[in-house]
């Protein structure tokens, strides 16, 4: 069975089920249909699949074309899981959040997993490509597939392949970012590879779905850390009267042993303020306590506290407080250039200002309309930038440097500005660098 089903991945025969067609699906499913895969995408929400129909995208880098493509292959996007019978691969990416007690939710993972159940039979590969901790594969979902009488590594297939999607890196793309895959068995191994072989450029073995889970939290670990070194660094140097952006430039000349990392306003994006929780949750399974990645999630989570300080202290200079104040939000996306929200740190910041009395608002050209968010709610569409309009605002609030922003004629027009992200080279009276 193991050599059918590779056989038919070779061929590109197979038709691939993507399960969660969002940022990190539906960019998979191009790739597969690119190549000429049949591809059935399955999302909960119809009114994805709705705009997928019309062969329309809901993200902002994913061009419409690409989806009209991917349709002339084949491509069909549903919300009838029955129709998981049919494929012979299923990738499910779905997201991974924490709870309100910042543990693990996989509950996305599980109930995904669940009702894919019913309709599994042998011959398919189901791979999990969700972040999550060591262990997820074989003791949530192996279970689960086996209590449909199959037996993984002999008729059904079980891989790991953690997702490394970049939106708006236009240097990556899915074909080009090397892809980990790790299998419960070598069979389950072999098939993974075949699985991604067809349309990555690379696709890196590891012994098991244990390790290749790891692989993923050390690679946002190692950023989550250095983010908080630079960010506590941010904070002496500001008290020291030094531009921390200048010694990172200045740094950063070294062309060996140095890489360099940027403060910010907070964490953002689906990996970077998530991931350490997930293995600092289950290290203490095995007695471990993971003091260092911690310290660093101590630190990244303080950032907008240390924000919302310098907003009050550079409206305080002009004889106002944050409460009654007009406050104007420049970018609210995780990143610059995106629309995507997730675990902004400039939502964060909009939330703690208008709680302490401020009228928010926000300018983004990539997001026209503060999305529907689990766990935030804001009735607010974009501002356009024009003088009177920044003129208007007690505070511009630089939280997300998109390159589209009119910088100059927004210092000209501000009467202040706490530029988070370090635009502002030159030093000014109404510039405050948080």
């Amino acid at each position: 069975m193991k050599s059918t089903l590779i056989q038919k991945l070779d061929d590109k025969q197979a038709i691939i089920g993507i399960v969660g067609l969002g940022y990190v699906g539906l960019p998979l499913t191009i790739r597969y249909c690119e190549v000429g895969y049949k591809v059935i995408g399955f999302d909960i929400d119809p009114t994805k699949i709705s705009v997928l129909e019309q062969g329309k995208s809901y993200i902002e880098h994913i061009p419409g074309s690409a989806i009209q493509a991917a349709v002339a292959q084949g491509f069909e996007a549903t919300t009838d899981f029955s129709r998981v019978s049919e494929a012979d691969a299923l990738i499910i990416c779905v997201p991974t959040p924490l709870n309100q007690y910042r543990e693990p939710d996989l509950s996305f993972v599980t109930n995904t997993t669940d009702a894919l159940l019913p309709y599994l039979r042998p011959g398919q590969v189901v791979s999990l490509e969700s972040t999550t901790y060591p262990g997820t594969t074989d003791e949530e979902l192996l279970p689960r597939v086996e209590s449909t009488g199959l037996k993984v590594g002999e008729n059904a297939f079980l891989v790991y392949s953690p997702e490394r999607e970049d939106p708006g890196n236009a240097n990556f793309s899915t074909c080009t970012i090397p892809k980990v895959c790790g299998g419960f068995t070598p069979a389950c191994l072999e098939v993974g590879m075949a699985l991604y072989g067809q349309v990555i450029d690379r696709v890196v073995p590891v012994s098991s779905t244990r390790a290749a889970e790891l692989t993923k939290l050390l690679e946002n670990i190692h950023r989550a850390v250095n983010i908080g070194l630079v960010n506590e660094m941010k904070i002496v140097a500001d008290k020291m009267g030094i531009d921390i952006h200048e010694v990172i430039r200045a740094a950063a000349t070294k062309p060996f042993g140095f890489v360099p990392y940027y403060p910010g306003p907070g964490l953002g994006g689906h990996c970077i303020p998530i991931d350490p929780f997930y293995l600092t949750w289950k290290a203490r399974e095995y007695g471990v306590h993971t003091r260092f990645i911690e310290l660093a999630g101590e630190v990244n989570s303080a950032m907008p506290d240390y924000v919302i300080a310098k907003v009050g202290a550079g409206l305080n200079a002009l004889k106002k407080s944050i409460n009654g104040s007009r406050v104007l939000a420049l970018g609210i996306s995780y990143k610059k250039n995106v629309d995507d929200m997730r675990e902004s740190p400039s939502v964060m910041l909009m939330e703690k200002l208008r709680d302490l009395g401020a009228d928010v608002s926000y300018s983004d050209p990539h997001v026209p309309i503060f999305p529907k968010m689990r766990r935030h709610k804001f009735e607010l569409s974009s501002v356009p930038l024009d003088y009177e309009t920044i003129a208007s605002y007690d505070c511009v609030l630089l939280a997300t440097d998109h390159d589209k922003f009119d910088y100059e004629l927004i210092k000209k027009a501000a009467k202040l500005i706490v530029d988070t992200r370090g635009r502002y080279l030159q030093p000014s009276p109404h510039i405050i660098k948080a």
